[in-house]
């Protein structure tokens, strides 16, 4: 028994699947078949556990509806059963391998427009950084991050910045000022 995926024109033959699993795979619009390589990835990043969940959840998707010759060829019902998602998900991540590759799969996808511009830049993150170390004005021990918030617009680094802003800017420097 063979089905074609429509990413590509050659049909691929499947080995040790029963009739009812072949008969769903032939209605799906998008058949995942790995290659050996891709496999390799996706079972090495599931064995080592450091990637985010939505990561590992999808290298679990395509392994187990990978209908070439080493996978299991699994239905988006069973998957979805399987590893406590939804067929939809499934849906999805079988036709982003198709479109887009294994990696455009694993890789999560940001958008421009949801996204707020970045108050500081590299060269005024510094900026806020140098500050931050430098000594505080006379009669105060350290810089508050209302203090720094008013330098850094009466020094013109940024147009306008929230003590949050700031605060989270330090923060996820190495700086142990906050």
């Amino acid at each position: 028994m063979t089905v074609a995926g429509l990413s590509e024109s050659i049909a691929v033959p499947l080995v040790g699947v029963d009739s009812v699993s072949v008969k769903q795979s032939a209605v799906k619009k998008y058949v995942v078949t790995l290659s050996v390589e891709e496999r390799e990835l996706l079972q090495t990043a599931i064995r080592s556990g450091k990637h985010s969940a939505r990561k590992l959840l999808r290298a679990r998707i395509l392994l187990k509806a990978d209908a070439s010759q080493a996978g299991d060829a699994w239905t988006d019902d069973r998957i979805a059963e399987g590893l406590d998602t939804s067929p939809k998900t499934v849906a999805r991540v079988r036709q982003q391998l198709v479109e887009e590759g294994v990696e455009g799969v694993l890789t999560p996808k940001r958008s421009p427009n949801s996204a707020r511009e970045r108050i500081f830049d590299g060269a005024s993150e510094a900026k806020l950084i140098a500050l931050a170390c430098s000594t505080p004005p006379e009669g105060r021990a350290r810089w508050t991050l209302q203090m720094l918030e008013d330098q850094v617009v009466a020094l013109k680094i940024v147009a306008r910045a929230s003590d949050n802003t700031i605060g989270r800017t330090l923060k996820k420097t190495s700086s142990n000022r906050t």
